[in-house]
Order: C-alpha cells, then structure tokens, then sequence
C-alpha cells in the first residue's frame, strides 16, 4: 500500500501481467472466464460512514465471495495496525481470517479493493494457481482480481495529487487500467462509469491505449504501416536465413523453418497473449486455440 509515498508509473511489470493473463486462460478455460463477464457492482460493495465496521465489512466480504464463486468460503474480517494493506491466512478453510490495515476504520470507501485482493489470494489457493516468488505472485493476484471483475475497485482505490497519495496493489495504475481494458474489449464493459477517482479514469484510458497496441502489432492485418513495413523486412530476412532464421530484435514475432515447408511465424495473441504459430503464406485467418480469438493476419 503507497501512502503518502511516491507512486510508480508505467509499464515494468507488463510482462508478468501477461504471463498471469495466459495463466488464467490455461487454469480456468474459456467458459469458466466468461462467467465472470458481469464485475462487481459499485452498489453491492459501498460502504459509508454510517455503516457499522465489522458488519459493513463482513457484508463487502460476502458479496466478493459470492462473486468469485467460493460458497463454502467464509471471510472472518478484522482490523490491525500493519505495515501492508491487508493480509489472509490461506489454511484449509471454510474460514479463513483477513486483517485489514487500521486505516481503514477511517477509509471505509477503499475496504473493497483490500478485500476483493484478498479474496482473490484464496480463489487462486484453491486453485492451486501461483507464481514464484511474492512480487511475481502479488502481480498474479492483482491481474486476476482485475481480469475477473474486481480490480476496477483497486484502481478506484488509486489517488494522487501535490500533497497526498494512495494506491493500492502491486501493479501499477497504468497496468491496472490495462487489464481493465483488456477485460472491457473481451465483454464489452466500461468500467469508466464508476470510478470516483479522476487519477483512476486517467490510468484506465492509458490502459486502454496500450491494449489497443496490442491489436495492432504486425503480423495482423491492423497493425500500422511502420510495423507492416518492419514485418516484411525481417520476413525477407528471414526468408534469406531459412536454416536459422534470426530473432528479430525488439519485436512480438519470430521467424522459425519447418522442414521442407514454409516459413512460420509465431506471434502472441492479443486476448491471451499465448503464442500463435503460423504459415508465411500471405492472408490467414487464425483462431487461437486457447481464448477462441480469431485472429486476421497477414504473413
């Protein structure tokens, strides 16, 4: 939790996020994923000053449950003086006891984004879905709380000006914005309509800018005509070198020989970012085997 403190922009943890999209895609399947396609309404998870504490807490802890589909799961909530904004015990369950900062006695609009992350950790512990290492596995719950439609409330929880400043999560606001986005081009949602925060709106629409790109990178037929024209300078490179075409540099696609055939290009999916593989044979239409995408390509 940033309090006070200075808050990290951009994109650094973009890789990470991506290998947590793939992830959830291979665990979960295409189905399950979209029966998260509703997020988590801002009505069911308000919190005012009048509400009392412990219930209004144990309320927004039940409706994140419900969301994640964890009926047997039961959420003992309660508050104490720490360094980190929350925590959970991942035992066995059905209980499973999460402490929120004592900061939250007084911030009671922001118990939902702590909660929805904590929630997740027990979602993916059932699962048995995790990442090496805390930074990397943090950056896994955060992707997931956003991707299955909890996250707009971290981002929410996102606020910065000359004198103060708060965020919650271990992704950046732009990189929250850009899972966000991502799920809002996969359902159709704008999560937009509910923030409070206008630093939130701002990281959402850079979010949405970089997913975007995502759609746009060569060999797709809407990639840009800079990336077309990189494309086919290394596709003739590449075609120069068929024993052992080389990688090009800083680029999404790779060029790899396949025997006696064509030359193939491999490529990330920009639903699920899994690699695709595919002919060097001009117009293709490619369906990614994982998240159903169809993609249209140019080779």
């Amino acid at each position: 939790m940033t309090n006070g403190g200075p808050v990290e922009h951009g994109y650094p943890h973009l890789d990470t996020v991506r290998a947590a999209i793939t992830a959830l895609y291979k665990r979960l399947s295409y189905d399950t994923i979209h029966t998260f396609a509703t997020s988590v309404a801002p009505v069911d998870v308000a919190f005012c000053d009048t509400d009392d504490l412990y219930l209004g807490a144990q309320r927004v802890a039940r409706e994140l449950v419900r969301h994640f589909r964890l009926p047997d799961a039961r959420m003992i909530v309660s508050f104490r003086e720490m360094q980190h904004a929350a925590n959970v015990e991942l035992a066995a369950g059905p209980e499973y006891f999460i402490e929120l900062n004592d900061r939250f006695r007084t911030h009671r609009r922001d118990i939902g984004a702590a909660l929805a992350h904590e929630v997740m950790h027990v979602y993916l512990h059932r699962l048995d879905l995790f990442f090496p290492g805390t930074r990397d596995n943090e950056i896994l719950t955060d992707t997931a709380t956003t991707y299955l439609g909890a996250g707009w409330l971290l981002l929410d929880a996102y606020r910065e000006d000359a004198a103060s400043s708060q965020k919650l999560g271990y992704l950046t606001p732009e990189e929250f914005g850009y899972v966000l986005a991502k799920r809002a081009l996969i359902f159709g949602e704008d999560p937009s309509t509910w923030f409070t925060s206008p630093q939130a709106y701002t990281a959402y629409t850079r979010g949405m800018s970089r997913a975007r790109h995502d759609e746009r990178q060569p060999p797709l037929t809407a990639a840009g005509w800079a990336g077309r024209r990189r494309y086919a300078k290394d596709r003739r490179h590449a075609q120069d070198h068929p024993a052992a075409p080389p990688a090009p540099v800083g680029t999404p696609y790779t060029f790899t020989p396949d025997g006696h055939g064509p030359l193939r290009v491999s490529f990330p999916c920009p639903t699920c970012h899994q690699r695709i593989r595919v002919p060097v044979r001009g117009r293709v239409r490619a369906r990614c085997g994982l998240c159903r995408t169809v993609l249209e390509c140019d080779t």
